[in-house]
């Protein structure tokens, strides 16, 4: 481990810079867990820059980088990780087992410099991804959405994020006028994809999450995006919920959206629209078998690298 740099528990100004290569499966975990141990401006580095005319083609690679205060701690810090990584070894025996290197940044101001990683970010034909210290003017239909990195899963870096934001793009832009429609972002993390439909006109969205710390840093984004007035964050669970909704998202699990099926289905008004994501190619046989049908056809298939997204809509006539 790195030399501690001070006396115990003194603070110094020194960073120390992680860099984890992982398999993808495993990628989503190990940046959550990062956060939860203190880690700033956590991001995968495998995204192109910002283009006119849609997302970034993705760079090959899984490598999440995330920067440690060089405190007390961080020897602490460190073991937990080992431990971590030991642990998704067990859980996924036949993935390659992760590893990672370190380096010690040396610079007063690295609190800060660390930013200059984060650029607006397109994640499709009219949403914008931005970091709060960031500058971007929309132009036409494009909508910015305000989220700071090293946060909960959630920040247009992942896939089935951009994914999921594409087929909300195209559905509340062709469907239009949706002041009228109600929204259920489940399982809403850091509020995303609930506040890109409020920005892109939908009138109410509730977004639930059975995670306390979801629904505080969800409700913080929401107030920083001035969408208050049509955004309820909730902690609970889709079962508990009665009232039908015109567009459905969930980027979830495989596992995780069969067992909620059932509410999905039911909490669809006729002619409704669900966005499901989350999911990996090799469980796309699971999930079809259990929601492509008459009741919920297939719409569109969005794939990116080993992530999938449907765009499915419910039997009936228009939501």
């Amino acid at each position: 481990m790195p030399k501690q740099h001070g006396k115990a528990g003194e603070k110094t100004d020194d960073w120390l810079k992680i860099e984890l290569s992982a398999p993808l499966e495993m990628i989503d975990a190990l940046n959550n867990f990062m956060t939860e141990i203190g880690a700033q401006g956590a991001f995968q580095e495998n995204m192109g820059p910002l283009s006119s005319n849609g997302p970034p083609e993705p760079v090959s690679g899984e490598v999440l980088k995330a920067f440690l205060p060089f405190d007390v701690r961080l020897e602490q810090r460190l073991a937990a990780l080992q431990v971590y990584i030991d642990s998704l070894t067990e859980i996924f025996p036949e993935l390659e087992k992760p590893g990672f290197r370190t380096e010690i940044i040396r610079d007063p101001d690295w609190g800060e410099a660390w930013k200059k990683y984060f650029k607006p970010l397109r994640v499709s034909r009219n949403i914008v991804i931005k970091p709060t210290w960031e500058r971007f003017s929309p132009a036409g239909r494009e909508i910015v959405i305000e989220i700071d990195p090293g946060m909960a899963f959630g920040t247009g870096q992942h896939p089935s994020t951009r994914m999921c934001l594409e087929a909300i793009d195209e559905i509340l832009l062709k469907e239009r006028p949706v002041e009228q429609w109600r929204v259920l972002d489940v399982g809403t993390g850091t509020g995303i994809l609930g506040i890109a439909c409020a920005k892109l006109g939908a009138g109410r969205v509730l977004c639930v999450d059975n995670d306390e710390q979801a629904t505080e840093i969800a409700r913080e984004n929401v107030r920083i995006n001035r969408v208050e007035d049509r955004v309820t964050v909730a902690s609970g669970n889709v079962a508990d919920l009665t009232e039908s909704f015109h567009l459905i998202v969930a980027n979830l699990t495989a596992k995780i959206l069969i067992e909620f099926y059932p509410h999905l289905v039911r909490l669809a008004r006729p002619g409704g629209y669900l966005v499901i994501s989350g999911i990996l190619e090799q469980n796309k046989p699971d999930i079809e078998a259990r929601f492509a049908g008459d009741s919920f056809p297939i719409r569109r298939l969005i794939t990116e690298k080993e992530w999938v997204c449907y765009l499915l809509k419910k039997a009936g006539d228009r939501p």
